[in-house]
């Protein structure tokens, strides 16, 4: 089941809190707090991909060794005007 951000309104505005709540996506969206009854409204939220771009996720897509692996080559900067390939095996061991 889907979670679903809810901001709580107080005086007819949006207080800042909010809180998440698990329901069916056919259940209709709550319009008051379930515990205390304040009116509430639904928040439109990014989606949590976990795993997928996660810094570590994202450091390991791009270390030496995958882009190696993927037939790509790397160069970093070593100085100034200057650059050594770190990856791959193609292309010059330096640049500049």
């Amino acid at each position: 089941m889907p979670i679903y951000v809810y901001e709580i309104l107080r005086n007819g505005e949006d207080s800042g809190e909010t809180f998440e709540w698990i329901h069916s996506i056919k259940d209709a969206p709550l319009t008051a707090h379930p515990e205390t009854g304040e009116p509430v409204r639904r928040v439109i939220a990014a989606p949590n991909l976990v795993g997928i771009y996660t810094e570590r996720a994202v450091n390991k897509s791009l270390s030496n060794d995958n882009i190696e692996r993927h037939g790509f080559t790397k160069y970093e900067r070593s100085a100034p005007g200057q650059y050594v390939r770190t990856a791959g095996k193609e292309g010059p061991a330096t640049l500049g």
